[in-house]
């Protein structure tokens, strides 16, 4: 066996499945929505994807410094002019270098095509979201009956009662809900659409009272459509305040054109819904 061989084959490998735990990555929905619904893919959760891609990109950085110094003659070459005198910035390392600065400045400026990537990866995750559904706030999913009953509102004896009658069994109310969801072979999500039988029969939801993670990348339309309400009423009705509203644009849009904060608008649209 040959080292030089074997690393540069190493780099190969891990380079190669590195490619496919970016894609993983760059499609997978928000860390709230796949721990929310413990999301997989081929087995494996958002987390362990992660991990993976970090410790190949570890792999990858290794056997890229050893190959670099089994080939560090060829490289030094690729830096040097036509007269074969060292220049470290050759015109090729120039353009590359280049290249190399828009994407980073590109991407810290939001623009295309950087801007692009980054969107297309958003609507990715955005259409996570809608299939796949909020949880009520942030790591919902480790809080313990008792704390989500209170963050959320709920009643703690009902919400027991409820899981008891869906069949939902549970130690305490101490336990959180990831660890009920996998004592009972399901998501955290179908831990909480259990306390809410009468929510999931008659198909009926409430207007949150808390604005929810992910909301400013919401349409008002798809906003409205989750939560049963007239998006004409609701366009008119924000018009009467002089926030000027469009099916198609989202909650951040919406509020960044009135100048004001998607919280703020979160508000507007609670007390609008509170009047209906």
């Amino acid at each position: 066996m040959k080292l030089r061989k074997i690393t540069s084959l190493t780099m190969f490998l891990s380079f190669m499945l590195l490619i496919v735990t970016s894609i993983v990555l760059y499609v997978v929905p928000e860390g709230r929505v796949a721990y929310w619904s413990d999301w997989r893919f081929m087995g494996l959760t958002k987390t362990l994807w992660g991990d993976i891609h970090v410790n190949l990109g570890v792999l990858f950085l290794v056997s890229g410094l050893l190959h670099l110094y089994y080939n560090w003659k060829p490289m030094v070459t690729y830096m040097k002019n036509k007269a074969k005198q060292l220049k470290f910035f050759t015109p090729d390392f120039n353009m590359a270098l280049a290249v190399t600065l828009i994407f980073t400045f590109g991407t810290l400026l939001h623009i295309p095509p950087m801007s692009t990537i980054l969107d297309f990866s958003a609507s990715f995750k955005d259409a996570g979201a809608q299939k796949y559904g909020e949880p009520p706030y942030g790591h919902a999913e480790l809080s313990s009956l008792k704390l989500f009953a209170k963050r959320t509102g709920l009643d703690l004896e009902q919400i027991k009662h409820q899981l008891q009658k869906s069949g939902i069994s549970f130690d305490n109310e101490s336990r959180s809900l990831l660890d009920i969801a996998r004592a009972n072979h399901c998501t955290p999500k179908d831990v909480y659409a259990a306390m809410l039988p009468s929510r999931e029969t008659t198909g009926t939801k409430i207007f949150p009272d808390q604005p929810f993670p992910g909301i400013g990348r919401m349409r008002l339309k798809d906003l409205c459509t989750q939560y049963d309400l007239d998006t004409e009423k609701i366009i008119n009705s924000l018009g009467a305040r002089q926030i000027k509203a469009e099916p198609d644009l989202t909650i951040k849009e919406i509020a960044e054109a009135k100048g004001m904060e998607p919280q703020a608008l979160f508000e507007v649209i609670h007390d609008v819904v509170t009047l209906l």
